[in-house]
């Protein structure tokens, strides 16, 4: 069936991947919304179709150019990444967290809701098959003891104002449903990883300190755990929920891949000092050092993904081990293309 999606966020990491991704159905025409800040850059996109995609620098917090693209563009999908979501950040800066994340989810709520529907619970005919699709992580659970996983099912306990800013656009998506019965689904995944991620995250932040020889940070002991998932397994669970997931349903998307940050980093290092050996018989391990903690650091993620698995029947390809690989090769030839790596 023929869509008009707009993707907001999708020069970002999970956003350029997804549209990349989904660029060579002939189906999609696709409208990629993103502010452009730091973590968003065109370089990312590498798709396969110019005819069926068009770039619009812009925000969401921008009511009027909501109301006029999905208008001008005909827009029947919603496929929504657009959000500031580094952790560090939203705690010496918050403000930008609840504009976007809160109030710009709102918008664009608002803007389908006022396109699509021509009362609450009615759908205007030619709007029949819309789909939003808010995609939102499993920070909003909180944290884990040793035991345990998050469901779809768990108490929302958001511990850092990035996690409380996602936390409250998840319940204005299921609000919109409720209410107003727009066809809304939410995705909530764990720690995306693979190409195309911004500097400042761990795993691209561990391999570009070794590269450069400087020392790699890690928070606390470095025994805090988290479920990692490989980016492009996270866009076709993404895809799956969009396509047949059902309305007003949640689906948590993890990679069964719990490691703790300190296996992480070594995990990283060794592999580099396989293929990109130090002179002298030195190792990247020493280059570890721990650091003060982060504050309101939670302890450990864990998903749950038995229900998108049998309702929709997706597994993910990659585990840690041979997503890392193919990581870190990305990564190798980025930084060393760039002067001074």
């Amino acid at each position: 069936m023929k869509k008009n999606i707009l993707v907001t966020g999708g020069a970002g990491f999970i956003g350029s991947n997804y549209v990349n991704l989904i660029s060579s159905n002939e189906d999609y025409k696709i409208v990629n919304l993103d502010k452009l800040t730091y973590a968003g850059d065109l370089n990312n996109i590498d798709i396969t179709n110019e005819n069926n995609y068009t770039f619009i620098e812009g925000d969401i917090c921008d009511e009027q150019l909501l109301k006029n693209i999905f208008l001008d563009y005909k827009i029947d999908t919603v496929v929504h990444f657009a959000a500031e979501s580094h952790v560090d950040n939203s705690i010496t800066g918050p403000r930008a967290f609840i504009e976007t994340n809160i109030t710009g989810t709102f918008n664009l709520l608002q803007a389908a809701y006022q396109v699509w529907m021509k009362e609450p619970n009615k759908l205007n005919p030619k709007y029949e098959h819309a789909r939003f699709l808010h995609v939102s992580t499993d920070e909003v659970y909180g944290t884990l003891g040793e035991t345990g996983l998050f469901t779809e099912i768990t108490a929302y306990a958001p511990n850092s104002p990035y996690s409380a800013s996602k936390a409250s656009s998840d319940m204005l998506v299921r609000s919109y449903f409720h209410t107003y019965g727009l066809p809304v689904v939410t995705t909530n995944c764990s720690n995306n990883y693979g190409p195309r991620q911004h500097n400042e995250k761990l795993i691209p932040t561990i391999i570009r300190k070794a590269l450069n020889k400087e020392d790699i940070p890690i928070y606390g002991t470095g025994k805090n755990i988290r479920d990692w998932l490989y980016v492009l397994d996270h866009c076709r669970g993404i895809e799956l929920a969009l396509l047949n997931g059902r309305i007003g349903e949640t689906y948590n998307i993890g990679g069964k891949n719990e490691r703790e940050n300190i296996y992480i980093a070594k995990t990283i290092c060794t592999i580099l000092d396989t293929i990109k050996p130090l002179k002298n018989n030195k190792s990247y391990l020493d280059l570890i050092t721990f650091v003060a903690d982060r504050p309101g650091h939670d302890f450990r993620y864990g998903i749950d993904a038995s229900k998108i698995e049998r309702e929709l029947g997706w597994r993910a390809d990659e585990n840690f081990e041979t997503g890392i690989k193919k990581t870190i090769d990305w990564y190798l030839e980025k930084y060393t293309n760039q002067s001074g790596l």
